[in-house]
């Protein structure tokens, strides 16, 4: 008998160990309803905390200057200078300071159970933009979610983890690679699509996305629309006759994501139902806000950003060795397509609303 009893002594030890820490999750105040549990991410470099730190591929960003005003100046993956807007909302929630990536190995159970980020940087919805650039596809980060469902499902028990998922808050940002990176940067689709034809293309992979994630147990999912892409640096610099002096938005190319956003509000609201939530959140206006009036939030550069010439450089092309600007919170962008953390800050802001509604539910 008291073999036995040890024998299951340290099982009993983590059982309790862990039914403990979930508990201290579930309860942990917050400043709204106390009933959003974690928050899961899926997507591109705006949202990748750094999955691809450990993924083969050359696009990562953790090495400086990336991450020169995160915590300890530490580069962690994230394509910018500090945190991202999924950070802003983690922590604004009360739910964690900073959403880690999915396959870091060094994650324990407490922050598995408050939620990860699964995003890739140079993803999209197209099936062959993450083959462009090696990353992680969206069906990947699906099936990476079902690992995770699978490991919680050990730890928890089944119940208590469809519990957790049913009350957490789906955040899904990618597309913006789909049309930069594939469909104008390659030949490849634009010889069998129209740009009409390839928006439908994508919306129909976003439709399908979307109920994986509704299908594995998801209530409440925001998903991002396009940015302004036509005043990204980079598509600035492509796309002028003389880009070293006459800088400024491609509005054709913006005009696309314009359309886009619209084509993408109608699939998210059709595929609302009962107990389903599906907020879009719009990330156009506020980025458009500030290149058109920088002024008014405080910015004095938009269309280069801060590493390097700030015409071109993204990835391995910022690194230790590129110039950086002095004060990156005057740049609207940190290198030629991702924000500052003072951008993606505003961006935030602008979002409150939408977010307020999503955790007050």
């Amino acid at each position: 008998m008291w073999y036995w009893f040890r024998l299951f002594q340290p099982l009993s030890l983590i059982i309790i160990l862990q039914l403990s820490i979930f508990s201290n999750a579930e309860n942990k105040k917050r400043p709204f309803n106390n009933s959003i549990p974690a928050i899961f991410v899926f997507g591109d470099s705006t949202v990748d905390p750094g999955n691809n730190n450990y993924w083969k591929t050359l696009f990562k960003a953790n090495f400086p200057p990336y991450g020169m005003d995160f915590v300890n100046h530490i580069p962690t993956g994230r394509f910018t200078n500090g945190r991202l807007v999924t950070d802003f909302i983690a922590s604004y929630g009360g739910i964690k300071e900073y959403v880690p990536p999915y396959l870091d190995p060094t994650l324990n159970l407490e922050e598995l159970l408050t939620g990860v980020s699964f995003a890739s940087a140079s993803s999209g919805f197209d099936p062959l933009t993450p083959i462009l650039s090696s990353v992680i596809s969206m069906q990947k980060q699906l099936n990476f979610f079902k690992e995770y469902k699978t490991r919680l499902e050990l730890a928890i028990g089944k119940e208590r983890t469809k519990i957790l998922i049913n009350k957490s808050v789906f955040i899904i940002s990618a597309g913006t690679n789909d049309f930069i990176v594939n469909y104008y940067g390659t030949p490849f689709r634009r010889r069998t699509f129209t740009v009409s034809g390839y928006q439908q293309f994508l919306l129909q992979h976003v439709q399908d996305f979307v109920q994986g994630l509704l299908d594995q147990g998801g209530r409440t999912i925001a998903f991002v629309g396009l940015p302004p892409m036509g005043c990204l640096p980079v598509v600035i610099t492509l796309n002028s006759g003389n880009a070293f002096h006459s800088r400024g938005c491609s509005e054709s190319l913006s005009s696309v994501a314009v359309d886009y956003n619209q084509k993408l509000q109608i699939k998210l609201k059709a595929m609302e139902s009962h107990g389903i939530r599906i907020i879009y959140a719009d990330i156009y206006k506020p980025l458009d806000g500030m290149t058109k009036n920088p002024s008014k939030f405080g910015f004095e550069e938009v269309h280069s950003g801060c590493c390097g010439s700030g015409y071109i450089e993204a990835s391995i092309l910022c690194n230790p060795t590129s110039p950086v600007c002095y004060d990156a919170s005057k740049y609207v962008f940190f290198d030629s397509v991702h924000p500052t953390e003072a951008a993606y800050y505003y961006i935030f802001k602008a979002l409150r609303p939408t977010i307020d509604q999503v955790l007050n539910n």
